[in-house]
């Protein structure tokens, strides 16, 4: 078991090296160095398939005795680690490694020229090692003979997209009902005007993520196209974005990944260097990061301070008024970009992107044809014709770097956000009291107590359904939906 456990460490620390060649790239990388990248990425991969695949493994996991529930986890871990990664040839890890590096740089430049068709050739070859991907691991016995359920077991262990599908049809009808409704109602509120430097955004997303518990000596916050989290234990690094006209963007983004990294921080540092010491699955990872970016990023009590804070850093505001700005940050408009989307569509993006993917691996829509297939989707789903690629078929990072069954876990996490913030609110009832302050970190302390410092020792929805005391169904974030805009809308 000591020897397991050892290997394992190493292993851990190695991908955690990996990992931080991923941040360096979409941050401070000179952009000249993308084939140079894809190189050490690769070389990273085969490295870390080679030991992830290693037989002495098998060996080890035949004879380990666990001495504790918590090593009787790390072995089952590991185990289904090493079945899943034995089932992808090395050559094919390592190509999918060199690719999805190359296809980062890509699709950024790509996205920043408006020209699909720069980018369109290489997602090609990426949808095809996906795809062989996929069939190996199918092969070998995982996604019950199907392909994107054996790409989506590896960010969401267990979920299928039967399953996924059918929470997406129970969801659709409401939202749906609940848009129409909002849209259709007078009195809508006002958009923030002006413009917001660069350092004065910086500063408030700094000060948003200190009042949600961050931890600056062991995270920082940096600038990318797409902002993401990256890291764990005592390096969780998280970036943000500059709009100088939207300021909600950099301060929503900031929180958000907040949420992802304080996960991270708050794992019980015994998990260190172990399969436990990490987020269990996309979907509870995107819980933390949505309860933090809306269920109390966007509160009435938060907005509340957030309002005086910027006015004062800025000088005033085109919305004077505090309970106006609180229905002008929970604005509901039918934008092109999921990342800034309101509460209410944020789903309905998901949706069109998980039909579009399984359509993509399924061979039934091909990389030339997505962009045609994205636009007449969008189309039909809200109502407005995409003005740009960069609105569309561009702005997400996702299928670039290879991350094929990744978008559904948003919207599970979106369920999962909406029980663990009916469950918070009866735990800290007088949480209102300190977001009126600024202050998140008695829901962040709740949060740390009751999903972070596990980590990875239960299985998501073991995990979600003992931090709320019950079963998880879509139920409480409908509802919270419908009472939160019904009451904005005046419905």
């Amino acid at each position: 078991m000591n020897e397991l456990l050892e290997y394992q460490r190493q292993t851990e620390a190695l991908s955690s090296v990996a990992e931080r060649l991923v941040w360096d790239q979409e941050t401070v990388m000179p952009r000249g160095a993308t084939e140079q990248r894809a190189e050490e990425t690769a070389a990273m991969e085969a490295m870390l398939h080679a030991r992830r695949t290693d037989p002495r493994i098998g060996e080890w996991l035949e004879t380990a005795v666990p001495q504790s529930p918590s090593e009787e986890r790390i072995l089952a871990l590991v185990a289904r680690d090493f079945a899943r990664a034995g089932a992808v040839p090395a050559e094919l890890a390592t190509e999918i490694a060199r690719q999805t590096s190359l296809g980062q740089g890509v699709w950024a430049a790509a996205r920043a020229s408006e020209a699909p068709e720069d980018f369109m050739p290489l997602l090609d070859q990426i949808l095809s090692l996906k795809q062989d991907e996929a069939h190996a691991l199918v092969a070998a016995g995982f996604g019950n003979g199907d392909p994107y359920d054996a790409l989506l077991d590896d960010y969401e262990p267990g979920a299928t997209q039967s399953q996924i599908a059918g929470l997406f049809e129970t969801m659709r009808p409401r939202l749906v009902a609940l848009r129409e409704a909002v849209l259709d109602a007078d009195g809508q509120p006002e958009p923030l005007r002006g413009r917001f430097a660069q350092e004065t955004q910086l500063r408030l997303a700094r000060a948003c993520a200190t009042g949600f518990g961050y931890d600056w000596t062991r995270g920082r916050m940096d600038i990318a196209v797409h902002p993401f989290s990256s890291g764990r234990w005592q390096d969780s690094r998280i970036t943000t974005r500059i709009v100088e006209t939207d300021p909600f963007n950099c301060i929503y983004s900031t929180i958000h990944e907040v949420g992802h990294s304080s996960y991270e921080q708050g794992i019980d540092q015994d998990h260190a260097f172990t399969p436990l010491g990490r987020g269990v699955s996309m979907g509870v990872h995107e819980s933390q990061s949505r309860i933090f970016e809306n269920q109390l990023g966007r509160s009435r009590a938060f907005t509340g301070w957030l309002h005086a804070r910027m006015g004062d850093m800025v000088g005033g505001l085109s919305i004077t008024d505090a309970d106006e700005f609180y229905r002008t940050v929970n604005r509901v408009t039918p934008g092109y970009i999921r990342t800034e989307a309101d509460e209410v569509q944020y789903n309905l993006h998901i949706l069109m992107r998980f039909d579009l993917e399984r359509e993509l691996i399924a061979g039934r829509l091909s990389a030339d044809d997505l962009e045609e297939a994205w636009n007449a989707r969008f189309l039909r789903d809200f109502g407005v014709a995409v003005d740009k690629p960069s609105n569309g078929v561009l702005q997400d990072v996702h299928w670039s770097v290879g991350l094929f069954g990744y978008f559904p876990t948003y919207a599970l996490g979106n369920v999962y956000a909406g029980a663990l913030h009916q469950a918070l609110r009866a735990a800290v009832p007088d949480l209102d009291d300190s977001l009126e302050d600024g202050d998140a970190t008695p829901a962040a302390e709740w949060l740390r107590e009751n999903v972070h410092r596990h980590g990875a020792l239960f299985e998501p929805g073991e995990l979600v359904e003992g931090a709320v005391g019950g079963p998880v169904t879509p139920e409480p974030l409908l509802a919270y939906l419908e009472e939160k805009f019904g009451a904005i809308y005046d419905l």
